[in-house]
């Protein structure tokens, strides 16, 4: 995993790899969004569903800290061992949504991550223990490994998932 030295190299990394993730979405049809495919575990509104509720997570614990409330990570309703249970809500919270307002709302979501990574000072972002929330499993990261575990690496990993979703499609699709 990468260290960052700065906000600033985060943000431009979050930058990069959101652009090249929701890009990959472009070419897929609306009616489509829903299409689970052998070898890929989650269909495309799936997958952006899944960024979507982790960005906002983070960004919900840290007004929650901020606003003097106990956080509860990652769920108040899910602990760490019910995650599949977690994915589903995500899912399900934008089941209705057309692709093009999840792909909108991803954008949103990584503008106000952004903003949420630049409001830390750099004492915040680099030190363990600058937020409870960044502290409340054994591992104790720093809010920096947080925010790159929830935005840059996923997109990362989604986008190798959403490129091979389209590749199967577009073979199922030439044999058909």
């Amino acid at each position: 995993m990468p260290r960052y030295s700065s906000r600033q190299e985060l943000v431009q990394e979050m930058r990069k790899r959101a652009r090249l993730f929701i890009g990959e979405f472009e070419e897929i049809a609306e009616q489509d969004k829903d299409t689970l495919l052998a070898d890929v575990d989650r269909s495309p509104a799936q997958m952006i569903a899944y960024q979507l509720g982790w960005m906002k997570l983070i960004q919900q614990w840290e007004r929650d800290e901020q606003a003097g409330l106990t956080v509860v990570t990652p769920h108040p309703d899910y602990k760490w061992n019910q995650l599949g249970p977690l994915y589903q809500s995500f899912y399900e919270t934008y089941q209705d949504w057309t692709l093009v307002a999840l792909m909108a709302e991803f954008e949103q979501q990584v503008a106000h991550m952004i903003d949420l990574t630049l409001s830390f000072s750099e004492e915040e972002f680099q030190q363990s223990g600058s937020r409870k929330w960044a502290g409340s499993t054994p591992a104790n990261w720093p809010v920096w490994k947080w925010i790159h575990i929830n935005t840059v690496a996923p997109f990362k990993s989604f986008r190798t998932k959403i490129r091979k979703w389209k590749k199967i499609k577009n073979g199922l699709e030439r044999i058909l």
